[in-house]
């Protein structure tokens, strides 16, 4: 595995998840690029624009276990993690695994369900593991939960604490496609049919990304210029909370994954640049400011490590 392998695996993704879902080639690529480097998205967007299809359509190409959870007022954590169940042919109790155990999780709605559900998933997500009378079971390898929510709706949902936003690598907020793409989806009735997609990779392609992602190069000009990033959230107009510790760590992985994914073994400030908003937006919490917006504004104001060398000159 190289990265021409990686480019390749990445580019015959995008063309099979296109069978169903098509004018998300970007998101896609990010969804790939979070799984590779062992984090968990969140997907905003309005009713009606795919975001479950999205999913479903993203899992099947991957081949990977894949498991969907529909978050409801009434949800309990044991309907997510599963439960001891008494099995009176043995006399004794044994453990039933909920849908949590899975390689790709589809948290549908997760803000309609109560913070006790919600909380659930706060292990899951940070330790690999759930809980289940008092003994603690191992989740399956590769692991990722993609939450979706819709930004709009209300009345009946649980806004997620920030500390569980925090445990999402990043947020993907999907908008309305553009006119061409919305005639081909009124053109194309096929389209949101997921049977058509096909497996194009495989659990050990996967794996081998997540070990390769590990020796992409990151230079040290670059991590100087993601923690002056990050720093700089705290210290901007309009902003009641900036980003982590966290927040940098998490970045500094995921644009490894980017470059992996792009081809190179080399980390560059596009990367950084490219994948910042999706990594801050949900971490920075504004005086009501678009925490977007003033994301792309100190991308503008913070230099980059070329830019910081030339203001250093004599």
């Amino acid at each position: 595995m190289d990265t021409v392998n990686a480019k390749q695996i990445v580019d015959k993704l995008l063309r099979e998840v296109s069978k169903s879902v098509i004018g998300y080639e970007h998101e896609v690529k990010l969804l790939f690029a979070c799984l590779i480097a062992g984090g968990h998205a969140l997907i905003e967007g309005y009713p009606g624009l795919a975001k479950t299809t999205l999913v479903k359509a993203f899992a099947k190409a991957l081949g990977l276990s894949f498991s969907r959870i529909q978050f409801t007022p009434d949800l309990l954590p044991s309907d997510i993690t599963g439960s001891l169940i008494f099995n009176p042919k043995i006399g004794d109790f044994e453990v039933r695994f909920g849908p949590i155990f899975a390689n790709i999780v589809l948290a549908d709605e997760v803000n309609r369900a109560p913070p006790k559900v919600q909380s659930a998933l706060l292990e899951a997500m940070q330790e690999g593991q759930v809980t289940i009378g008092g003994k603690s079971y191992e989740l399956p390898k590769p692991f990722m939960i993609i939450a979706t929510q819709n930004p709009i709706e209300l009345e009946g949902t649980y806004p997620l604490p920030e500390a569980q936003l925090d445990r999402f690598m990043i947020r993907i907020r999907l908008g309305y496609p553009s006119e061409d793409i919305e005639m081909k989806i009124a053109e194309n009735i096929d389209l949101g049919n997921v049977g058509s997609i096909n497996t194009v990779v495989n659990k050990e392609e996967v794996e081998a990304l997540q070990s390769l992602m590990r020796s992409v190069y990151i230079d040290q000009s670059i991590i100087r210029y993601i923690v002056n990033l990050i720093r700089a959230t705290r210290n901007a107009r309009d902003v009641k909370l900036g980003a982590s510790p966290r927040a940098a760590q998490v970045l500094s992985k995921l644009v490894r994954a980017w470059a992996l994914l792009d081809g190179r073994d080399y980390v560059i400030p596009d990367d950084v640049k490219v994948l910042a908003p999706y990594v801050l937006n949900h971490r920075v919490i504004t005086l009501g400011a678009d925490s977007t917006v003033l994301i792309r504004q100190l991308l503008q104001q913070v230099p980059t490590p070329l830019m910081e060398r030339v203001l250093r000159r004599p």
